[in-house]
């Protein structure tokens, strides 16, 4: 119970104004024992917390769901090497050309950057948006970016890998985290077996793009050109 101070009558806990005579009605700072008037946020003597502090509301879970995607991975070959036996702030300007020619050429294709990680860049297609074509686009773009690195610099090379199938697949996400599962290390394998200047694909991307793409037979993969 809550002595009011005006009037000393006994007010049960909780009311803000005495139920005798409507005073107002100070209450116990649960840290100091202060009086302190309704309203108040924090006690003036110690800086305690007064009341309830509703908790925040917890962030809702993304919505992931399994979808048919194409994974490309690509890299530069030799990179370290060449960097090596440059100047440092000539190899960061290759290294921002060959990551904004590398959005350029993915862009066009309307796939997704996933990521860049160190010299290398993975990209999505069919998610958020899924086409019809969209192993045939994937594939076109890895193809015009090996030959557009080559472009870049007569020291530089780069080669990739393709592959489609099930991916796990969060919903609204923008850039990195995407797409996740086994297809994406599977595709960073297929890639890191390529030869410099070449582009490797698996046998679904080949089944769903060899009527505008030719291939050449390379055991479990294919070489697109």
């Amino acid at each position: 119970m809550n002595e009011c101070a005006s009037c000393g009558a006994s007010n049960r806990e909780g009311l803000s104004f005495c139920t005798n005579c409507g005073a107002s009605i100070a209450a116990a700072c649960p840290s100091c024992g202060a009086s302190h008037e309704p309203g108040q946020r924090f006690c003036g003597e110690c800086g305690a917390a007064l009341g309830t502090v509703a908790p925040a509301a917890a962030a809702p879970a993304p919505d992931v769901e399994r979808r048919v995607v194409t994974i490309l991975f690509a890299d530069l070959v030799g990179f370290t090497a060449l960097s090596e036996s440059r100047d440092a702030e000539d190899v960061r300007t290759l290294l921002t050309r060959y990551f904004d020619t590398a959005r350029l050429v993915i862009g066009r294709y309307g796939g997704t950057v996933e990521k860049f990680i160190g010299d290398a860049v993975m990209a999505v297609w069919g998610a958020p948006t899924a086409r019809e074509d969209d192993a045939e686009r994937a594939v076109r773009a890895a193809l015009d970016l090996v030959e557009a690195v080559a472009a870049l610099d007569a020291g530089l090379h780069a080669r990739a890998g393709v592959l489609t199938g099930e991916a796990a697949v969060t919903l609204g996400a923008t850039g990195q985290g995407l797409a996740a599962g086994d297809l994406v290390n599977t595709a960073s394998r297929v890639q890191s077996a390529a030869e410099p200047g070449t582009v490797l694909v698996g046998e679904s991307t080949r089944r769903a793009s060899e009527a505008s793409v030719v291939y050449e037979d390379a055991g479990d993969a294919h070489p697109a050109r």
